[in-house]
């Protein structure tokens, strides 16, 4: 049945089962392999290739520094195109298991200066600088699994399925499609150490949502894009496409986002509702150069999805309401009854970069720049 669904797909065709007596090979108890990840010159793929290590590592610092073909990857000319892999994060590793590791890198030119698409370094440098506020990130990747005609995965070949309605948070054959590589990306996410938070089928067939947090300063885009890899890792063993496009289907259907939840310790301290309002006025003065960080294309991609529409507010006005999906900042109804707690920022797209993000974020609500 899956070949009828996925009969272009290559990866869908491959006999799985076939690795399995390979992986059950003992691997020798001196060496684990590590696989470094990266970000691309996009902004938005990733990247990954594997070493043998003879120790187990408990610290980023005590990992080697790695190079890669940085022509490759959009982020060099051929003749000078070695770019440097610096570990920052260590994961454990839900493919290999046993004492295998996942290591996200940022990347780093010849010259020792981060490359273009390396975000990190600039929103870690901002984290320590507020990290008494102690900012916290809830992070809603929304996505959406295509089959490779890049439609919808399960959707009419020749036309569309039954209107939105019936579809978030669903259950049932004709509601849901691919709940087994969501339900396979959160026990991956929770056995790697990621800290994700709980899933969820959108309003959209064939999309949903994860969530990351809360996460304290810059582990909150650590784990989302290790989250991502997984997510793309076990598609890619299904055959299927995982696509973070905002905008994967014209028209009415829903896109999807990133909705990045914010607050710092004076917002969840009592009455910190005047707090979160200040930050709301902030916010309200820089929306274009939030407009900018919010998606690797400085805006041209979310531009497809802020239409004012489908619970989006629109790309050119800055809005803000309690309880309100339509605006840019929404105020959730306990916070307000509450009076203190977090922001919900409703604009950054499903393909964004969260380390622009959240760095936007703090240099606009604290540090007021």
């Amino acid at each position: 049945m899956s070949r009828a669904i996925l009969k272009d797909s290559p990866n869908a065709g491959i006999d799985k089962s076939l690795l399995k007596r390979y992986m059950d090979l003992p691997q020798p108890e001196d060496k684990i392999q590590a696989k470094y990840i990266w970000i691309d010159g996009t902004g938005e793929g990733l990247r990954s290739k594997t070493r043998t290590l003879d120790f187990i590592p408990k610290d980023p610092k005590e990992l080697p520094v790695w190079t890669y073909d940085g022509s490759s990857t959009y982020q060099a000319e051929g003749g000078n195109s070695d770019i440097y892999l610096y570990p920052v994060a260590i994961y454990r590793d839900p493919f290999r298991r046993g004492n295998n590791r996942l290591i996200l890198c940022e990347t780093y030119r010849p010259d020792k200066t981060p490359t273009e698409s390396n975000k990190r370094c600039k929103a870690n440098e901002v984290m320590e600088a507020v990290k008494d506020q102690e900012p916290w990130f809830g992070i809603e990747q929304e996505y959406t699994f295509l089959d490779f005609d890049n439609r919808p995965l399960g959707w009419p070949k020749n036309g569309f399925p039954g209107p939105q309605g019936p579809y978030y948070c669903g259950v049932g054959a004709d509601k849901v499609i691919g709940r087994e590589i969501v339900e396979a990306h959160y026990r991956a996410c929770l056995y790697a150490g990621v800290n994700i938070a709980g899933t969820n089928a959108e309003v959209m067939p064939s999309q949903w949502e994860f969530q990351i947090g809360p996460c304290v300063g810059i582990t909150a885009g650590d784990d989302l894009w290790i989250a991502r890899f997984i997510l793309h890792r076990i598609a890619e063993e299904y055959g299927i496409i995982a696509t973070l496009d905002p905008k994967p289907v014209d028209g009415t259907w829903n896109g999807a986002g990133a909705h990045t939840n914010f607050s710092t310790k004076a917002m969840r301290a009592e009455n910190g509702i005047s707090e979160i309002e200040k930050a709301i006025d902030r916010l309200s003065k820089k929306h274009l150069r939030h407009i900018q960080a919010y998606d690797p294309r400085g805006g041209k991609d979310n531009e497809r999805r802020l239409t004012g529409k489908c619970e989006t507010s629109s790309i050119h006005d800055f809005s803000a309401g309690v309880a309100n999906r339509n605006v840019s900042i929404r105020i959730p109804r306990g916070v307000a009854e509450d009076k203190k707690g977090y922001l919900e920022d409703r604009r950054p797209s499903s393909n964004c970069d969260p380390y622009a993000v959240t760095d936007a974020l703090v240099r606009t609500c604290v540090l007021n720049e």
